[in-house]
């Protein structure tokens, strides 16, 4: 499963890295970070976190 973030709209609210801490955190400074690409079995985190995303900035690709 592919995971892209719009860094550019992205605004580290870290509400992705608590619905799936598999593939998203926040780093030292408090900015995401990501692994982009995430075995399909986590398909369901994934997908919430970018549910909650406040401002939608996560895109899930095949």
């Amino acid at each position: 499963m592919k995971i892209t973030v719009d860094m550019a709209r992205c605004e580290d609210h870290g509400q992705c890295a608590i619905a799936a801490p598999v593939a998203f955190r926040m780093n030292d400074d408090g900015r995401l970070e990501h692994d982009g690409e995430v075995s399909d079995a986590y398909a369901a985190e994934i997908e919430e976190a970018a549910d909650v995303c406040p401002v939608q900035a996560i895109l899930i690709g095949d």
